[in-house]
């Protein structure tokens, strides 16, 4: 799983004109599924993206993580983060998972991420998603489960 993480003041994400999910200050995470991944990738990256400290502390120091804060996150989902790059000009997606693998997967991630407690949104999956936010920092990470240690 390859998931970009973006500390956001605030995000939403509609689809046909009509609001599906929003959040204030916390994380907006755009989730690509890999034909490999397993619940153990989701797993991983749930804890790492819950713990990571990006938020700063009363001396603006990287120290706090969006549990700390109570900050809330948006999930998004995006095969075209697994996309093969290397040959022309056209990328190709045939390494993403298909649905009937990336659904169950992405949900899956949903709810390990809104086991935390905090308020958690989401885009549709396969839906054509018009997404907003306002990245605060900027801070942005992309994070694999391939490189997990």
């Amino acid at each position: 799983m390859k998931v970009v993480v973006q500390r956001v003041s605030e995000a939403s994400v509609k689809v046909n004109g009509q609001t599906v999910g929003e959040i204030g200050k916390g994380l907006m995470l755009l989730i690509g599924v890999d034909e490999n991944d397993g619940k153990s990738d989701a797993d991983w990256l749930v804890q790492k993206i819950l713990n990571l400290r990006i938020f700063g502390d009363k001396e603006d120091k990287l120290n706090l993580s969006v549990q700390d804060i109570q900050g809330e996150i948006l999930c998004i989902s995006q095969f075209t983060l697994i996309a093969d790059y290397r040959k022309g000009n056209r990328p190709s997606f045939i390494k993403a998972a298909r649905p009937d693998v990336a659904v169950p997967l992405f949900d899956y991630f949903k709810e390990e991420i809104s086991k935390s407690g905090l308020k958690t949104g989401s885009g549709i999956f396969g839906a054509d998603m018009k997404v907003s936010l306002i990245n605060d920092g900027p801070v942005t990470i992309v994070m694999d489960s391939v490189t997990k240690a």
